[in-house]
């Protein structure tokens, strides 16, 4: 090796060792002007949450509300998904209050299970909601009503939904953690999340007028009317053949507004089911309708 070729070697590590230094002056710069304090609370108070990030809380997961929590911004009673001793936990840790929030459940629009509801179709094929709705909406006579191929069940990471014998899902308001998961699988859009308070219900969201949806679901709204007659003034209307409920006057809410409905498609919910009212008709029936072409 000539002395030109060591003179350039150590030029060269000198380089790269000045440059190394340099370097690591402008990182240690850096994390002194750009370091951004993260309260240690935050670790605490994620380890004391479920870990589901299903975000019922309204936030991303358990991290991003954690955060929130610390800051004051939200109350622990947020978390749906956590005990009452756990959220009290919380609570206590932060030297803030739980705070109270109704707890919400999802809840179905459709009673048209297969015993009442008639099917046009044979569906063979992925047993998935999603898929049978792509195939011209799916094999049920009424368009708008619940498939009953799970997917909601799927999606339930609480076991809160069960399927009955009529191919119906069934939510488990106990278990239920208001996630939205169902409301997200449903290709009918038939879930939505509502707080507990609201008792009264519409299990249909016919697309037809009287008679005609009627001929397709026997407990399909009709738009008769009569439930938004009994009804405290304002409480129910009739849009587009179905009843609606203004929850803005919830408090107003009673029985009373189901009584006359003839096929039981306005329910008053109770903690043991669905009560329909005295003039609703009553189907012994348990087994599915035949498969029949019906005319739409």
């Amino acid at each position: 090796m000539t002395g030109l070729d060591s003179s350039l070697i150590g030029i060269t590590v000198g380089f790269m060792s000045l440059l190394g230094v340099v370097l690591a002056a402008v990182l240690a710069f850096a994390n002194r002007k750009l370091w951004v304090f993260e309260d240690p609370r935050i670790d605490e108070v994620e380890e004391l949450l479920p870990a589901t990030n299903c975000g019922a809380c309204g936030t991303a997961g358990c991290r991003p509300f954690a955060e929130l929590l610390v800051k004051g911004e939200i109350e622990p009673a947020k978390c749906t998904v956590s005990s009452a001793e756990a959220i009290q936990e919380i609570a206590e840790f932060l030297g803030v209050e739980a705070g109270a929030v109704e707890k919400r459940v999802a809840r179905l629009a459709c009673a048209g299970g297969a015993h009442v509801a008639r099917m046009q179709a044979r569906y063979e094929g992925l047993e998935s909601c999603r898929a049978a709705a792509l195939i011209g909406g799916g094999p049920k006579a009424c368009a708008w009503g619940c498939l009953g191929l799970a997917d909601c069940e799927r999606a339930c990471d609480f076991d809160a939904i069960a399927m009955n014998p009529q191919g119906l899902p069934v939510v488990d308001a106990d278990l239920c953690t208001a996630c939205g998961d169902c409301v997200e699988a449903c290709p009918k859009e038939l879930f939505s999340l509502q707080p507990l308070s609201r008792r009264l219900w519409v299990a249909c969201k016919n697309l037809l007028h009287g008679d005609e949806a009627e001929r397709l679901c026997e407990v399909a709204c009709t738009g008769c009317e009569k439930c938004a007659r009994d009804a405290a003034p304002g409480l129910i209307e009739i849009r587009d053949n179905l009843a609606t409920i203004d929850y803005r006057l919830n408090d107003l809410a009673s029985p009373a507004a189901i009584q006359r409905c003839p096929t039981g498609a306005i329910v008053w919910l109770e903690k043991e089911g669905a009560r329909k009212g005295r003039a609703a008709k009553r189907i012994a029936r348990k087994e599915a309708l035949p498969v029949e072409k019906v005319a739409v």
